[in-house]
């Protein structure tokens, strides 16, 4: 980027616009059509339950203390599949608003990104509004922007340990949740940052309360409750804490990863004006890739993240329809000429990611 940090990004090119009020309307008439609403509805809500007792049941289990230690070490395991199905299936979806047509159920949805240890306020201002409107973009993306370690931008600096990057990566990825518990602080002072160009606005007072009190809560619920009733020690908790919070971590990291950070998935930068020559829903086409295919197992359990590219243009669409209006956003690009980036597979989606992590960490790309 040739600007300053954080300085503020349009999308100027109107003549590339009438694609997006076209498929727009393509999906209306498919949904109008069906006579079916976009939102989760009682499908959502049951796949809610379901990974929700996936990660509160082994908990449950764990607390009554019946088990032995290998026992509970396993249930640790399942309590990360669980973390990561309710942060991709549940709170993804009702954050976005596409959980279900009320505001309230939404809401309470949302909020179980604080059983996860996060905060639904820096989710909601990281993913939702930057992340979902400057893709890829170096510095407004904080997905690929700064990472320890790992140059994930073409706008990094490039380090000489970056070249082994991806073989490393994934143990990084392992850290996401983890990391929630002192990441979310430090997006204080960058919003604060990022608010003086009106990209975002100033951390609240109100939300700061609620960022300690919700980390606090989380704390005594996942750490101090099963030191208190179990007859454990510290090293056999955090133990159990790595293994929940790895497994978690690495799975919603590589989902996310492959969404992006793949070959075929521009980078673009603004220009000295801090403009970049696209329509906004041409250039999330152009940064984001699928890797659906035909395991609908790995997709329903993904919350349909599979399909990016569906849901970085209708966010607010819940994840059950992106199967069927996947289509129609394809052809809908095909017929104006645009590219839809679909790698079919998870494998193919992983090898892509791993080409460009190596690519980048070499200075390729």
């Amino acid at each position: 980027m040739q600007l300053g940090k954080y300085a503020k990004v349009n999308f100027i090119n109107s003549e590339k616009s009438v694609f997006f009020s076209a498929l727009r309307a393509n999906i209306d008439a498919y949904f109008e059509k069906n006579k079916i609403a976009k939102t989760g509805g009682n499908k959502l809500l049951m796949k809610a339950c379901m990974m929700l007792g996936l990660y509160l049941i082994p908990f449950g289990l764990i607390l009554s203390g019946h088990f032995s230690n290998l026992q509970m070490l396993f249930m640790t395991l399942l309590m990360g599949f669980g973390v990561a199905g309710v942060g991709m299936s549940v709170m993804h979806d009702a954050i976005h608003g596409s959980f279900s047509s009320s505001a309230a159920i939404n809401r309470i949805f949302g909020a179980s990104l604080y059983l996860l240890g996060g905060n639904v306020y820096n989710w909601d201002i990281q993913h939702n509004k930057l992340h979902h409107t400057y893709t890829n973009i170096h510095d407004m993306d904080e997905d690929i922007t700064g990472k320890f370690i790992l140059r994930l931008s073409s706008d990094d600096k490039l380090k000489p340990i970056h070249r082994f990057q991806h073989i490393y990566a994934f143990f990084l990825y392992s850290l996401m949740t983890f990391s929630f518990l002192w990441k979310d602080f430090k997006e204080i002072k960058l919003y604060n940052k990022m608010s003086k160009t009106g990209i975002v606005p100033a951390f609240p007072k109100k939300e700061l309360g609620i960022l300690i009190l919700t980390k606090l809560g989380y704390i005594l619920f996942i750490c101090v409750l099963p030191l208190f009733v179990l007859n454990i020690t510290f090293g056999q908790w955090f133990l159990g804490f790595l293994v929940m919070h790895c497994t978690a971590g690495i799975i919603l990291s590589t989902v996310f990863q492959l969404a992006h950070v793949v070959e075929g998935a521009a980078q673009p930068s603004p220009d000295e004006k801090g403009n970049i020559e696209n329509a906004w829903a041409i250039h999330q086409l152009n940064t984001t890739a699928n890797f659906s295919g035909r395991n609908k197992i790995l997709s329903w359990y993904i919350g349909g993240l599979d399909y990016q590219v569906e849901h970085h243009l209708f966010p607010k669409i819940s994840h059950i329809h992106y199967p069927a209006i996947s289509s129609i956003v394809k052809k809908t690009a095909e017929d104006f000429g645009i590219m839809y980036n679909n790698k079919y597979s998870f494998m193919n989606g992983l090898r892509s990611h791993i080409n460009m992590l190596y690519n980048l960490g070499h200075g390729v790309v």
